[in-house]
């Protein structure tokens, strides 16, 4: 019986193509928000320790008021960034694709930075 050689490489084009047409919008949003996260240095979300200092990169997904808290998303889960004593900033809405350092921690279950540094990036900073 011959040997069969098993390729770790990449998949091919017709893999890559079946896979595009198989997958959600959201799904390809997704991954492609990681990349852009991971092109620009930031961790992914899911990978957050407690009380660690993070940088991280998303899309803002919602703004809430009266303290003001944005919802940014990198594709693999979604932080809850708050600015105490502020309702709005200007450039930090819907859509808007940025950078935010900070500490984090878990409120509620869910990973939260208090008044971050940020940096809005046009384009996801291309």
């Amino acid at each position: 019986m011959p040997h069969q050689h098993q390729s770790t490489s990449k998949p091919g084009l017709r893999e890559r193509l079946a896979g595009r047409f198989t997958r959600t919008e959201a799904e390809l949003e997704a991954d492609e928000l990681q990349q852009d996260a991971d092109r620009l240095g930031g961790t992914p979300i899911a990978e957050l320790a407690d009380r660690s200092e993070v940088s991280v990169c998303g899309a803002v997904r919602s703004v809430n008021v009266p303290a003001l808290v944005v919802e940014l998303y990198d594709g693999s889960q979604a932080l809850n960034l708050v600015w105490l004593g502020r309702r709005s900033i200007g450039g930090i809405e819907p859509g808007t694709y940025l950078t935010a350092r900070g500490r984090v921690t878990y409120k509620n279950g869910v990973p939260t930075i208090f008044n971050p540094a940020y940096d809005i990036r046009p384009n996801r900073g291309l």
